[in-house]
């Protein structure tokens, strides 16, 4: 039997494993970065290790510290989770040559599935359907345009370059043109080592907007391989998945069984144990080709989990044990419906930039059928080292819309401030009446654009704007005489005046909003951007919620100060507003065409220098951030008139990289 188990990982899964292994009278030991001291999984569980340092490399990729730390606490099993050395046989060799027990598949079958040439002849030969591909394994290769060309054409365009250890959408180009091919090596590479700690990758033909479709397996160690039905996971940014769910409004009974029977027969070709999941893409007529095998827990496990009742997790476990299959796998069943959305930090209306800072609030309201995996709480900060991802909220019904709807509503009404996030866009894929009649496939998002699906209904943002900075004013004004007078010696609403309005401005994005009120003996009267506000009734007002009519409809609006920021949350949606001094202190001002990073980051490639001529688009540098690279290119035509960072600079949010002047701007 298991007595301990060390959790190498970190965040969301981190807490879901210690669930489940405290379920079953397991202690746990969690492992943690600098950056992760305060985390909540770290004293979720019964002991923790630190190790020193920050980026993966150093920290969570460091076999050897883990297994340490494992033999240090008295621990007799290890849980990879997902990402980081979850797929990682020299890992799992190094678990076993400690005395440890791995729960995972045998080293066998992750070194079978390793290599990606290898995983599809494997495939081939146990009559799995398979797409052609080549891996790029060595620095030689890598260098070489003419043959990474030559390789491209032989599998045929579009071809995607993808990491060949790991997943989740890291280290992956898709590549129409073959000059575009080294290019595309190059970055997957860095980005493949940097996080997963290998940069080999592979190119693989690219079947354009298939459904992702993958099958859950489960193996004992006794023989025994059974599928758990399929998930749908198309919906991808990035080509990363952001909605999953189970089972595939594409899938029928007679597809179901094809799918089921492949990945069995994938896994049973490997000698499977434990959770792992079997990838395909299906094509619009029905055909599916083997993508990969992922010998781990997925992230989206919890929709199979919510359909059959079963406990992923702590089957796992019991594998590991040795014990064979239970009943209840041997004869699991569909019941009803499951949605996941991943909430990110990320801004989809800026091509998905991930976000970093204080997450002030986070709280998503108690639902039935709602249920939310997370690694954050309020006040935890989300830093710049690892993935985004802020929580996984998942929402199981009787029927497919009836999950939808549920999911939904539970983002709709959370509470997260502090951090720009997906969750407008997840409500408005939700919603979408594509997405409702199961119209989804890897193209989804090209065809509807993230601004519009974020945006919502025009009216109704309108309508947010305009209420929720009247509530954020009124609840100044409200916090302002709460306070004893010595605390607010020039109180921020004087006037010399009485009779004249208060008046109030914020920022909403980039938009500047006014508001103008005053209190009569009437009632109160307002404006907001000198549009007056007809049918105004304020029944309550505090610092943090204001109850008020407008125009014959009543809501209350939430609010919650931190610093100038102000959050409002209504059932008109959740707005961020910013406080404009009145009276600035006069400071200094970027340069006209300064280039500031959108996040804290490390400069890993310069491509200009001052005095060079720049054309609108031409990538200035590269910063990596949250494990992927970004660039920074010039907005406009002109010359690198300044280059404020080198090759390894840290930077922060905010900092000005470069200036780019044009012919207008040196003139004068």
């Amino acid at each position: 039997m298991i007595t301990k188990l060390l959790v190498a990982n970190r965040g969301e899964i981190a807490e879901r494993v210690i669930r489940s292994a405290r379920a079953l009278d397991v202690a746990t030991v969690a492992v943690f970065s600098d950056p992760d001291a305060d985390a909540p999984f770290v004293t979720l569980a019964d002991e923790a290790v630190h190790l020193p340092g920050a980026a993966p490399a150093e920290t969570y990729l460091r076999a050897e510290a883990i297994v340490a730390a494992a033999v240090a606490t008295g621990a007799d099993a290890v849980h990879p989770g997902y990402g980081f050395l979850s797929e990682n046989a020299g890992f799992a060799r190094r678990c076993a040559d400690a005395g440890l027990v791995f729960v995972g598949p045998p080293v066998a079958a992750i070194e079978a599935m390793g290599s990606k040439i290898a995983a599809k002849e494997l495939m081939a030969r146990a009559g799995v359907p398979v797409l052609p591909g080549a891996v790029v394994d060595d620095d030689r290769l890598a260098a070489d345009p003419q043959a990474l060309r030559a390789m491209a054409e032989e599998i045929g365009f579009p071809v995607l370059v993808k990491a060949a250890f790991g997943g989740g959408g890291r280290g992956m180009r898709i590549v129409h043109d073959a000059d575009e091919v080294a290019d595309a090596v190059a970055g997957a590479r860095r980005e493949a080592a940097s996080a997963f700690g290998d940069g080999t990758v592979f190119l693989e033909r690219f079947v354009e907007d298939p459904r992702h479709v993958e099958v859950q397996i489960l193996g004992d160690t006794h023989g025994t391989v059974v599928h758990l039905f399929e998930r749908e996971c198309s919906i991808q940014r990035r080509y990363q998945k952001i909605v999953e769910e189970a089972p595939s409004p594409a899938v029928d009974a007679a597809l179901r069984e094809e799918l089921g029977r492949a990945a069995v027969a994938a896994g049973e070709a490997i000698g499977y144990t434990g959770a792992g999941t079997v990838e395909f893409v299906l094509s619009a007529t029905g055909e599916f080709f083997f993508l990969e095998v992922n010998t781990r827990l997925q992230v989206e496990h919890p929709v199979t989990e919510e359909v059959t009742g079963l406990d992923l997790v702590a089957l796992q476990l019991q594998v590991a044990e040795g014990e064979p299959l239970p009943p209840e796998v041997l004869g699991a069943t569909l019941h009803g419906h499951a949605i996941e959305a991943r909430l990110y930090a990320e801004d989809p209306a800026h091509d998905y930039r991930p976000g970093s800072g204080t997450l002030h609030r986070f709280a998503v309201p108690e639902l039935p059928g709602v249920r939310v995996d997370s690694g954050v709480r309020s006040g935890s900060v989300v830093g710049t080292h690892y993935d985004p991802m802020l929580a996984k909220v998942i929402a199981h019904g009787a029927t497919r819309g009836q999950a939808a709807r549920r999911l939904a509503r539970a983002l709709a009404e959370a509470r997260i401030h502090g951090l720009v996030t997906n969750r407008d866009l997840l409500v408005g894929i939700l919603r979408e009446p594509e997405f409702l009649a199961g119209r989804t496939d890897t193209g989804y998002l090209t065809r509807h654009g993230p601004a519009r699906l974020a945006a919502g209904p025009a009216p109704r943002a309108a309508a947010a704007r305009r209420v929720h900075a009247l509530a954020a004013a009124l609840a100044d004004r409200a916090g302002r005489r709460a306070d004893p007078p010595a605390q607010r010696p020039v109180p921020s609403g004087w006037r010399n005046v009485v009779s004249a309005p208060q008046v109030a401005t914020f920022l909403l994005g980039e938009e500047e909003v006014v508001v103008a009120y005053r209190r009569t003996r009437t009632g109160w009267w307002a404006s907001v951007d000198g549009e007056p506000v007809t049918g105004l009734l304020v029944h309550a007002a505090t610092a943090d919620a204001v109850d008020l009519e407008v125009d014959g409809v009543r809501r209350t609006v939430a609010l919650h100060r931190v610093g100038a920021t102000v959050h409002g949350d209504s059932p008109l949606g959740a707005t961020e507003l910013v406080d404009v001094e009145r009276l600035p202190v006069p400071g200094t001002e970027a340069a006209p065409g300064s280039l500031f990073a959108p996040m804290p980051g490390t400069v890993v490639r310069v491509l200009a220098e001052p005095g060079q001529a720049v054309a609108a688009g031409t990538t200035v540098l590269v910063f990596e951030a949250m494990k992927m690279e970004h660039q920074v290119k010039a907005p406009v035509d002109g010359v690198v008139a300044d280059l404020l960072v080198a090759l390894g600079d840290t930077v922060d949010t905010g900092e000005v990289l470069a200036v780019i002047t044009t012919e207008e701007e040196g003139a004068a």
